[in-house]
């Protein structure tokens, strides 16, 4: 190859393996001689960068080969450094740089002490972290840029918020105090130690250029410090810089858009800006970058990418997209497919993936920043036993080992409410030091025992909650005796992690429960090693932290740490499938390639706000603005689509809302007038796949020989009957009861039963007396050990409808009507059935006839659901009342009532509504009430206690319960089957 005049500068178009093509090149040209090769010098990005061109190295070498260095240049937002092999030991030695964590804990601590308490409030330990972390990638980009305090204090602050304003002097103090610190520790920050670094190695070659070739390759950040160093590299003898993906046919006009002028911002969202910027540090003109002579020409995929080049040009040249002949829209080998949700996008990528290995050598990869899509296909995917590990790696909180920690010091913030305890004694790591099965037995009682409205008790602690469950906790006694006082044992330190505010206490507890709890399980392994390495250098350091750390804020302040700590799986994945994040497909490629995820906020991420620094602040002092990441993103999506061949994938919806298509799917969906489907329709697949004709389920009727159907009804259970005879049979039948949710919020139920509880006691104990009524409410919530917020929630409701009852029943009397029972029990053999009834109230009017009386809680059922017979109770009661089967109580029944507790028409809590009383279309006939309910429930008795119906599940699903759902697999069977 013949030596060039000037910088030797190329690119690899993005429709060729970067990492390929540039291994073949440099074999071509030094390959000769191995010793030639081994003394060359390869600066690349990052770490991952490095492996990749690595690997190719593997893949072209059938014989041997002395590999030259592979020095990554670091990254200091992944915490990289330099690669020695670049900066060897000199006598000129560079400080050694802070620890990440220990800075942004020394910069949490300062933060606490500036910021003023009377304009923003004690920022708690969790909060200082978090603008501790922005603080210190502000930190990074000053340096990195060569910016200093100086430069700050220059800035023209006219113009901003008040907000802005303090923003900057806060800023301001910390940075001007942070070289002392620096010295003080004898250390400097990373991103100054890789500039030092970097300017030395610039001038030492200089003077006196390395032995070997060097090749800067898949370099694209233009940091002033990386810029001198590949501006000296391009113009070295034997230096060459290769980019990867420089749009070389991108007109003129738009290229020079991209710098911007005082009138307009510099485009930094567009794919190429970042290119641009790096050749303008170094010197080069676009023009003078030339093609990367050892890559393929495949004449498909060059105008795929002209077509991509157009999509992604700047706004205000998309109007030439109407004068675009077809042939300059081109995108062949490119297909997309959306599919409605997450779940269905999985599969489709799944079985996308599947088929591409069907191809013997075919190599195929799945490029997603979304990290919960890749792990849905990874799990997909061992269906067909094929592992494809995420590259991209799961944050430590998704760990086992990181579940535990953050589950031990959440059930110290929420002082062991019931979901915060059981989390943690059922996490999988935890036996207590005995066998799995042992724990969990005990464990198992104590579910069941905190099932229920979440109790009060356990804010005064474990034993105070125990205390509380009375019956309850005499069960967990018996099935665990052994059991419970291991447990206690080792909760007891869990309560006292709130008792100190110091950081370094609060670990100490947190590792030592995990300890006791889990063993050396929860230290073992990749991901138990990193937690023990947060831990320890947590505790190492916490001196120099922040101040009085809440137990709240701990578990904040370790969620967000082990956000940051990603754990990748170990090699050994199927050799030809790979899931890759932006950053890990960095100078890949596959044969195939799916992008998924292409939502925007997840392609591209969209950047979160900077606390400290002002938009126009980022501008005067030439800093990246937050739209340089979006343009980073296209440019990742630029490269993955020169793959031979390529699927977009996204999902119309997400699990909470619809989700809007990505900017950059939009661009390539509008030039192109729509996405061409794959040949095979992996979304169509993806619904069939798991979808099976012969074992779809059809709507339960269990039909037992009448012999063994239930002999007895209560009156409640009649209307549950009629509307979902399911739901009786596996009441009754199979004496199933749904368990409460632990520490669940008070439902209706529970609400009706308190209510009948209290409205029971003060009529049977107090005679319904005026003024009594509403101490007993207060007696029954302090009685109740509900807690304070669901308390604060209900007590006010109940204590006004409570007067409205009061004041009614008052005035009822006044009018010669008067109580006579309350809550009073009745049965009787009737129609081949015992029927049971319990009366809330009744009545005896001025005339001697019986007021019969429902309390509801919520609003009483309307008159077509009584007169058609699924609210029989009223009139049952009545029944049983008319037959003088409640104590104390004689006459005939004439008035029906519900009381509720709902609001009334005037927005009050408490309302009467009768279904025999007013006008209205569906009113029934007082004097014929009784009869006609009495028909009616002998209908019901016939069909399904004495003969053989069916308990065909909902019958009327409007008026069933959903509490047996799940067993009779509605979902699975609704709308498909009458």
């Amino acid at each position: 190859m013949p030596e060039r005049a000037g910088p030797k500068i190329y690119s690899i178009p993005p429709h060729v393996a970067f990492a390929d093509a540039l291994v073949d090149g440099l074999i071509a040209q030094f390959g000769a001689d191995r010793m030639t090769l081994a003394q060359g010098i390869i600066l690349v990005p990052n770490n991952r960068a490095a492996m990749a061109i690595q690997d190719a190295f593997v893949r072209q070498c059938e014989k041997g080969l002395l590999l030259p260095r592979t020095v990554p240049i670091g990254d200091p937002d992944l915490g990289e450094n330099v690669g020695s092999a670049l900066d060897p030991i000199s006598l000129d030695a560079i400080p050694p740089a802070i620890d990440p964590l220990h800075r942004q804990l020394i910069l949490a601590r300062k933060l606490q002490q500036v910021v003023p308490v009377e304009k923003m409030g004690r920022l708690d330990g969790a909060q200082a972290m978090r603008l501790a972390a922005e603080l210190a990638r502000v930190l990074d980009q000053l340096v990195v840029e060569r910016k200093t305090p100086k430069d700050l204090r220059d800035i023209d602050v006219s113009g901003l918020t008040a907000y802005w304003e303090e923003s900057l002097k806060l800023l301001e103090i910390v940075l001007s105090d942070w070289p002392k610190e620096l010295a003080r520790l004898g250390c400097i920050d990373l991103a100054d130690r890789r500039n030092r670094q970097l300017a030395r190695v610039a001038e030492r070659w200089r003077a006196q250029p390395p032995v070997g070739f060097v090749v800067a390759a898949g370099i694209s950040t233009a940091a002033p410090a990386i810029a001198d160093l590949v501006k000296q590299v391009a113009r070295l003898d034997r230096g060459q810089v290769v980019l990867a993906g420089l749009d070389l046919a991108m007109t003129d006009e738009a290229w020079a858009s991209l710098e911007g002028d005082e009138q307009e911002p510099a485009i930094e969202s567009h794919p190429q800006y970042h290119l641009q910027l790096l050749l303008n540090r170094i010197g080069v003109a676009r023009a003078e970058v030339r093609p990367w002579r050892w890559s393929d020409t495949d004449k498909d995929r060059v105008e795929r990418g002209a077509t991509v080049s157009l999509a992604m040009a700047p706004a205000a040249l998309t109007k030439e997209w109407a004068y675009l002949l077809p042939a300059q829209r081109r995108l062949k080998g490119v297909h997309a497919i959306e599919v409605a949700a997450p779940a269905e996008e999985a599969q489709a990528i799944a079985l996308a993936l599947r088929e591409a290995l069907e191809a013997p050598g075919k190599t195929a990869a799945l490029v997603t920043p979304d990290r919960v899509l890749a792990r849905r296909v990874s799990a997909l995917m061992k269906r067909w036993n094929v592992d494809a590990d995420d590259s991209a790696g799961r944050p430590l909180s998704a760990t086992l080992p990181g579940t535990l920690l953050l589950a031990i010091a959440n059930a110290g913030a929420d002082h062991f409410a019931p979901v915060s305890l059981l989390t943690l004694l059922k996490h999988p790591l935890v036996t207590g030091g005995g066998t799995r099965l042992e724990w969990l037995d005990g464990v198992r009682a104590l579910d069941l025992a905190l099932r229920g409205p979440r109790p009060a008790a356990h804010l005064a602690g474990i034993d105070a909650l125990l205390a509380h469950l009375d019956d309850r906790t005499r069960k967990i006694r018996e099935r665990a005796a052994d059991w419970w006082p291991t447990a206690r044992a080792l909760l007891e330190p869990v309560e006292r992690i709130g008792d100190s505010l110091d950081l370094s206490a609060q670990l100490a507890t947190v590792r030592d429960v995990a300890t006791a709890l889990a063993g050396d399980a929860v230290w073992s392994g990749e991901d138990g090693r990193a937690a023990a390495n947060l831990i320890a250098d947590l505790e190492g350091w916490s001196m120099e932290g922040p101040q009085e750390v809440s137990v709240d804020a701990l578990t904040q302040l370790l969620r967000d740490l082990m956000a940051g700590v990603a754990i990748r799986p170990a090699r050994g994945g199927h050799p030809r499938l790979f899931i890759w994040g932006l950053l890990e497909a960095k100078l890949q490629s596959a044969d195939f390639m799916v992008l998924g995820g292409l939502n925007e906020t997840t392609w591209p991420q969209l950047p979160s706000p900077d606390p400290w620094l002002a938009p126009i602040v980022r501008r005067q002092l030439g800093l990246p603005s937050l739209e340089r990441r979006i343009g980073l993103s296209a440019h990742d999506l630029v490269s993955a689509l020169g793959a031979k061949q390529v699927l977009l994938t996204r999902a119309r919806r997400d699990a909470r809302s619809p989700t809007i298509a990505s900017r950059f799917w939009l661009r390539l969906e509008t030039l192109m007038g729509g996405f061409e489907p794959p040949k095979v329709r992996y979304d169509l697949l993806a619904r069939q796949i798991d979808h099976d004709e012969g074992q779809r389920a059809t709507r339960p009727a269990p039909c037992p020989p009448a012999a063994e159907r239930p002999r007895d009804i209560s009156v409640t259970e009649v209307d549950g009957l009629k509307a979902d005879p399911y739901t009786f049979y596996a009441r009754k039948m199979l004496r199933l009861a749904a368990l409460d949710a632990p520490g669940e919020e008070p439902d209706a139920r529970w609400r009706g039963t308190f209510l009948h509880d209290v409205l029971g006691k003060w009529g049977e104990e107090d005679g319904f007396a005026a003024g009594k009524l509403l101490p007993r409410l207060a007696t029954a919530f302090d009685e109740s050990g509900l807690h304070p917020v669901v308390r604060a929630m209900w007590q006010p409701r109940f204590e006004e409808a409570a007067q409205w009852f009061e004041d009614k029943v008052t005035e009822q009397r006044q009018e010669g009507r008067t109580p006579l029972r309350a809550e009073v029990a009745a049965s009787m053999d009737v129609a081949g059935v015992r029927l049971k009834g319990r009366a809330d109230r009744i009545d005896q009017l001025p005339d001697g006839r019986l007021a019969i009386i429902d309390y509801k809680t919520g609003e009483p059922p309307s008159d077509k659901q009584v007169k058609e017979g699924f609210a029989l109770q009223l009139g049952l009661i009545g029944f049983l009342a008319d037959a003088g089967r409640f104590d104390g109580v004689t006459g005939t029944s004439s008035t029906f009532e519900y009381w509720s507790q709902a609001r009334d028409a005037k927005g009050g809590y408490g309302k009467i509504k009768s279904p025999t009383q007013g006008k209205g279309a569906h009113k029934s006939d007082p004097d014929t009430f009784v009869g006609d309910v009495f028909y009616q429930f002998e209908q019901a008795v016939d069909m399904w206690l004495l003969g053989d119906a069916p308990f065909k599940a909902k019958l009327h699903p409007d008026l069933a319960y959903s509490e047996f759902d799940q067993l009779m697999r509605y979902d699975e069977w609704r709308g498909r089957d009458g």
